[in-house]
């Protein structure tokens, strides 16, 4: 009864101060830029535009560029080589947080300052909090929610230095070793802080898998930050799973785990053996479809909790056949340049999903742009100025301008949103697509999610023939004249890992429903001949694993990897080209 107290007090205090934030949105983010602007009004950056006693919003709005990574880029690797972060910052720059460089093309270093880890151990409290307000309006839809546990899988990347000796490592790596996270990790996750620390994947993965399966009776809810981290880990669990019951069968870790920190907090986990759950997980294991194989090795679980937003969507039909029907939860908007926005309906459909912008993280600003092409986006681009966070119109696109707590000034992240309401006087808006991303022969804008769109059609061709879509990407072939769109496709066969026997007439099929999907423009120059017959190369069973595995070989985090949906590198291309099983192309001409 006094937990059952205790826990209606910590909800009502939530959303209090929920309240609080969203009905002063406008005054809170006056208060934010006004601190931002005196702190580091007298940087060699800023003093460009005004002197420190103009140092307010209106010189800010008028003489401050919008500006691209691009543009600050020169500035950031003059600190990253030793030179005084006053360039850029009053305070001192502690280190480095370095973005996955997959959505984008590039990656990122972007900067904490003294100033900021401060303000950011205040904003991680804001969002543990949230977090809390989040999982106790959840337990109003489920019983007994407290009472279980978290299997959230987390991973870590070894830290990088720049030449001045300032560490740059991914958000996941970095957030995991506050201790914010650690003191939070008992009840957020079950897996031991030395296994989410151990910087091989591999082991990283069995031993929290190891750990959650020996917990299974206790879990009820199961996340990680990305979806592409939960297809992931479906595909090394069916890899796995005899291991990892004979581990339990025996009590004994594989002895490929030698990473010490892995082996001593495994030790206090895996205490003997345990037939009969080795047993059970085998039985599940062997059937051939795992539909629902989420539920039946965690039969408590309640809720999936992952981002499946934008790129991410794309593993939503796989996250439901092995859920089983488990609801699918997108908890956050975040990026390693601030933390955005909640969902605070988090059981509406993972498409519907809009994050109610927290006002307190950053300073927002908003860049109409007009998605042309009579309702789809030929070519995403700005119509008007930017807008505060209190004028965002309703149904209206906009690219999100950020100035940071660490002081990133007009800083154009690069994601188009739509304004979908409000909460009190708190926007909120759903993630469309990333700017200036996209296929293109020529004059043709094929923006990602024109091609999710497409994508979507073409899968209702398969699915009478039980065949599914692991995952997708794309590039724009100019090899030869006129060029084409080559799209990479990962099929398997509903419940299992079957290569599907591939008929090339549905293929063809789903080929001109792609085509015929796209917009004007491109169909278009298909009609004329300024661009060739799309091409659809089938891949084979994990090579999009292996186009991860590259991604990550380069300084991307798993934690943080988001698929590219166009690719630009040509080792990723020659990756997934040697993966090609099947290929087929729409006719060459279009109707």
């Amino acid at each position: 009864m006094d937990g059952d107290i205790e826990i209606k007090e910590i909800y009502e205090n939530g959303m209090k101060i929920l309240e609080h934030l969203t009905n002063n949105a406008h005054e809170l983010q006056e208060q934010m830029l006004e601190e931002i602007l005196k702190r580091n009004a007298g940087t060699e950056y800023l003093s460009r535009f005004f002197s420190s006693d103009q140092a307010d919003k209106q010189s800010f709005k008028t003489n401050v560029p919008i500006v691209t990574y691009e543009d600050i880029k020169p500035y950031i690797d003059r600190i990253a080589n030793g030179e005084t972060s006053s360039i850029l910052f009053a305070d001192p720059i502690t280190q480095f947080i370095r973005s996955a460089g997959t959505s984008g093309g590039q990656q990122k270093l972007i900067p904490i300052t003294t100033e900021s880890f401060e303000k950011g151990k205040y904003v991680v409290f804001w969002l543990t909090l949230w977090i809390t307000v989040f999982f106790l309006s959840l337990g109003r839809c489920f019983s007994d929610l407290h009472e279980g546990k978290s299997f959230y899988l987390y991973f870590s990347k070894p830290d990088m230095k720049t030449p001045s000796g300032l560490v740059a490592s991914p958000y996941s790596t970095f957030y995991s070793k506050t201790n914010t996270f650690k003191n939070s990790l008992a009840e957020f996750c079950i897996s031991p802080i030395e296994t989410i620390l151990c910087l091989d994947h591999k082991k990283s993965m069995f031993c929290q898998l190891l750990t959650g399966l020996l917990q299974r009776d206790e879990v009820v809810r199961l996340g990680t930050i990305f979806a592409s981290v939960l297809e992931r880990t479906i595909k090394f669990l069916e890899d796995y799973w005899r291991e990892l019951c004979c581990n339990i069968r025996t009590g004994y870790l594989s002895d490929w785990i030698i990473d010490p920190g892995c082996k001593n907090a495994m030790s206090f986990i895996l205490t003997g053996p345990n037939p009969e759950l080795a047993d059970l997980i085998q039985q599940i294991c062997e059937d051939k479809s795992w539909e629902g194989v989420f539920k039946k090795l965690w039969p408590k679980i309640k809720y999936i909790s992952s981002i499946c937003t934008g790129s991410m969507s794309q593993y939503i039909p796989l996250l439901e056949l092995y859920g089983g029907g488990i609801p699918l939860v997108s908890p956050s908007y975040v990026s390693s340049e601030a933390c955005f926005g909640i969902n605070l309906k988090p059981l509406s459909n993972p498409f519907d999903v809009s994050y109610t912008f927290l006002p307190n993280t950053a300073y927002f600003e908003f860049l109409p742009v007009n998605k042309d092409g009579g309702g789809k986006a030929q070519e995403t681009r700005t119509i008007d100025k930017p807008v505060d966070l209190e004028n965002v119109k309703l149904g209206q696109y906009y690219e999100v301008v950020v100035t940071t707590l660490a002081g990133l000034y007009r800083y154009r992240v690069g994601d188009v949103l739509k304004a979908t309401g409000f909460y009190n006087k708190s926007p909120q808006f759903q993630f469309v697509e990333r700017k200036n991303v996209v296929l293109s022969i020529g004059a043709d804008k094929t923006t990602e999610e024109d091609l999710s769109k497409a994508i979507t059609n073409a899968k209702l061709i398969l699915e009478p023939f039980g065949i599914m879509s692991t995952a997708y990407s794309s590039y724009s072939d100019t090899s030869s004249t006129p060029g084409r769109y080559v799209l990479f496709w990962e099929l398997k066969m509903k419940g299992s890992n079957d290569l599907p026997k591939l008929d090339a007439r549905v293929m063809e099929q789903c080929c001109c429903i792609v085509e015929e999907s796209f917009d004007f423009t491109y169909k278009s120059f298909r009609k004329d001949g300024a661009i060739s017959a799309l091409e659809l190369r089938v891949v084979k069973h994990g090579s999009f694993d292996e186009l991860m595995d590259f991604y990550t070989s380069k300084g991307a985090s798993i934690s943080q990897y988001k698929p590219p949906c166009f690719l630009k590198s040509e080792e990723a291309i020659k990756i997934l080209n040697s993966g090609t099983v099947g290929k087929f192309f729409s006719p060459k001409t279009m109707s």
